[in-house]
């Protein structure tokens, strides 16, 4: 990478020109965002994972960039008008919207009135009006006047045509204009008169007269209406202030009050009405799309990161229902590893059949040992808790409501069909819920992200960017956690750093071989498996109960040495440094840092000492609902509520009370004080309590609140795993402005 761009991504993200060059030569030699910033903390000045992804990201605007100015480079010279201040404009170029203002002129381009009127030789006119030199308009336009041209009145429209191309293709117009729509853009929608009685545009009634700053107007919102209007009901349009834009521009252009003056003037307004509006507007429409899709992928990146680092029961002995009431409900039961060992199905309708399946669930966890029952929240969910929750089982067996947004695709899956080639779709689907109270991580990794059901307007956003941001989520949830690499699948290995699908593979086959790792060493045994892999992977990959203590932990093999010295000194083994405490207190941690371990290895390698192998993720608990509520006509105003956190958005908070309609928190319900975030104020799967505002049963919509008179009706949740986007610690990169913020900038930077 070129040092300009180095030194342009430090600058952008006040970072050092050191961090950015070790994280391109980092990444360049094959290393991972999870590595980079768990093991490389001295080559990144400790940034986490979301700096540094900030910086790869940087990296591949620029990289992208570079091999753009090649094209346009090669494009300009094969017409033979490339100039050395042309060449040095470009090779001083950091932002592809001004290389292509550059690049415009030069730009092979479809037939236009412009271009035609060139044909037919009215450039040389166009250049004298241009001017504004020419004192008699009709005199220069009648030497023009051919066999192509029939009249003056001819000629000067067409160089009209010229001059308003050259207007929009002009660097400082589009600056300028670009400055207003930053500035003073509106956003404006309306529907079509044909369909505003359609009964499927009434839920964009609220944008059927509407108008709102386009800075200000929020990405779900942005989402609505470009869906309403790609679905037909909708006409979308952003505008700013004609008058304000065609002055501004001919203080630019217009030089003269004579007569060829007044047609360089009638030639902007042209300009601007037929050329510069709209291709400004495409291009703010597209900034106000990006930001609103990097804003919608946000919040469904930091719902899906909640969601995989949710508590996990553990290794129990599950019982799994999936609910149903006509087909019955599906019945799995799950040793402790999550191994399918017995399946059947019960029916609940009538009296007889209930008694039945209570007789068949005894049978069941007194047959199977089972230690926890886990329940399907879908359709007749509350109903089967109902009846498992009045089960005297004998003993103590905890009770779970399950989220079962995916099972079905899970259970249709090419991953579903390898795992139980044997079973049909409703065994897997109950197995998948079973086994996410067992570990969500392990399961919902086999799972397309987005049907998981936690985002907003996922089919809307660019989906190449949103499966980007899915899977860094998951690659990094999977690392922060680390992986059991004798139980784990072939679905989660893949996502291990540094671990292909074809390596995931070979090392689940060589397991399979010759029994479990004895050691993370082992390792390199596998097919496949270099250097390169080994060192990227083996820190986040667990052996319990190995031979060497630090192979459970998240010390990496590089680093072991490290540990062995310690232990030596003071004349102990890695097993009491882990024991003992005082031990560790006594190590003089200086001692140990060289050129190759400093000072941040130093000191994650003693916290690691202190819980190896600790799953950082909380505890699970057990949820009960109110019993009185089963359905939405048991809801009533007034009433206050436990529910659980099921979706988190920009405008507010979707929580199960128990009924099949989630009820909405508005962003302004959920505290006493404001709130700019509904992450700062609750996390995925929370449980909290509401109360009821609002109940529309025609429309199956509930209005919850989280406002109480004392206060705040729930404390802010406390973060686990890494960082999400925008959310970094200490220390930091500055965070990005947002696209306008950007463009408003550079375009100041340019005009001062």
């Amino acid at each position: 990478m070129e040092l300009k761009y180095a030194q342009k991504i430090g600058e952008k993200l006040n970072l050092t020109l050191k961090q950015v060059q070790n994280i391109f030569e980092l990444q360049a030699g094959g290393a991972t965002i999870p590595f980079i910033s768990r093991y490389r903390k001295e080559a990144t000045g400790n940034l986490d994972e979301v700096a540094v992804g900030n910086v790869v990201e940087e990296i591949k605007y620029f990289t992208e960039l570079d091999k753009r100015k090649e094209t346009v480079l090669k494009t300009i010279e094969s017409q033979g008008k490339l100039t050395p201040e042309i060449q040095q404009k470009i090779e001083d170029c950091f932002d592809t919207t001004i290389l292509e203002d550059i690049y415009l002129p030069f730009k092979p381009k479809r037939k236009t009135k412009a271009t035609q009127a060139i044909e037919k030789g009215l450039e040389p006119l166009a250049k004298q009006l241009f001017e504004q030199q020419v004192t008699n308009v009709e005199e220069a336009a009648t030497a023009f006047v051919n066999e192509q041209v029939k009249d003056s009145k001819e000629a000067l429209q067409g160089a009209r045509d010229i001059i308003a191309e050259w207007v929009s293709e002009h660097e400082q117009a589009r600056n300028t204009v670009r400055q207003l729509f930053a500035d003073s853009a509106v956003l404006y929608s309306k529907v079509l008169t044909s369909k505003k009685e359609d009964e499927a545009a009434q839920k964009y009634r609220d944008y059927f007269e509407f108008s709102e700053p386009l800075s200000t107007v929020p990405s779900h919102r942005m989402l609505a209406i470009r869906r309403g209007e790609k679905e037909g009901f909708l006409i979308m349009d952003l505008n700013i202030d004609k008058q304000l834009a065609v002055e501004a521009l001919n203080r630019i252009f217009v030089k003269s009050p004579n007569a060829a003056g007044q047609e360089v003037q009638n030639a902007v307004e042209d300009s601007y009405d037929r050329l510069l509006k709209s291709s400004i507007e495409n291009e703010f429409r597209l900034v106000a799309k990006n930001k609103a899709d990097e804003e919608a992928i946000q919040v469904f990146t930091e719902n899906l990161r909640q969601l995989l680092l949710a508590a996990p029961l553990g290794s129990k002995k599950i019982l799994a229902l999936d609910p149903g009431f006509r087909t019955g409900c599906k019945t799995v039961c799950l040793d402790a590893q999550g191994n399918l060992v017995h399946n059947t199905t019960i029916y609940t309708l009538s009296a007889h059949q209930q008694q039945e399946a209570i007789d068949e669930l005894k049978y069941l966890v007194s047959r199977y040992d089972i230690e926890a029952i886990g329940i399907g929240n879908g359709t007749a969910g509350r109903e089967t808790e109902q009846l498992v929750r009045g089960i005297d089982f004998g003993k103590h067996v905890s009770i779970f409501q399950v989220n079962e947004s995916g099972a079905s695709i899970y259970s249709a899956s090419e991953v579903a069909r390898e795992e139980f080639p044997d079973h049909d779709v409703t065994v897997r689907g109950a197995v998948s819920i079973g086994r996410r109270l067992l570990d969500p991580l392990s399961e919902l990794v086999k799972i397309d992200a987005k049907s998981i059901g936690v985002g907003q307007y996922q089919h809307d956003v660019n989906q190449t960017k949103l499966k980007e941001g899915l899977d860094r989520v998951v690659e990094s949830a999977v690392n922060f956690v680390g992986v059991d690499l004798n139980t784990a699948s072939r679905h989660l290995l893949v996502y291990v750093s540094g671990l292909s699908s074809t390596l995931a593979k070979n090392i689940v086959e060589y397991r399979s071989k010759n029994g479990a790792f004895s050691s993370r060493a082992e390792l390199k045994k596998v097919p496949m498996m270099g250097p390169k892999s080994f060192e990227q992977c083996a820190g986040f990959l667990r052996i319990p109960n190995a031979s060497n203590v630090l192979d459970n932990s998240s010390v990496h093999p590089e680093a072991y040495h490290v540990v062995e010295a310690m232990a030596k000194d003071l004349q102990a083994t890695p097993e009491d440094l882990i024991k003992q405490p005082e031990l560790r207190k006594k190590i003089d941690r200086k001692k140990y840092i060289s050129e190759s371990i400093g000072e941040f290895t130093i000191s994650d390698i003693l916290k690691e000492l202190e819980k190896p192998g600790r799953d950082p993720r909380s505890t699970i608990e057990e949820f009960r609902f109110d019993e009185t509520i089963k359905t939405i006509e048991d809801v009533k105003p007034g009433m206050q509520v436990p529910g659980i956190v099921t979706n988190i958005t920009n405008f507010g908070v979707f929580v199960d009370i128990g009924v099949k309609q989630d009820g909405l928190v508005h962003i302004s319900q959920l505290s006493n004080t404001y709130v700019s975030d509904p992450n700062q104020v609750v996390k995925l799967q929370q449980k909290v309590t509401v109360t009821v505002t609002e109940v529309d049963v025609a429309r199956k919509r509930i209005a919850l609140t989280m406002k109480t008179a004392g206060g705040r009706s729930t404390e802010a949740p406390r973060r686990q795993g890494p960082p999400a986007a925008g959310k970094t610690g200490k220390p930091q990169s500055a965070a990005p402005l947002n696209p306008f913020q950007a463009k408003l900038a550079e375009l100041k930077k340019k005009f001062d």
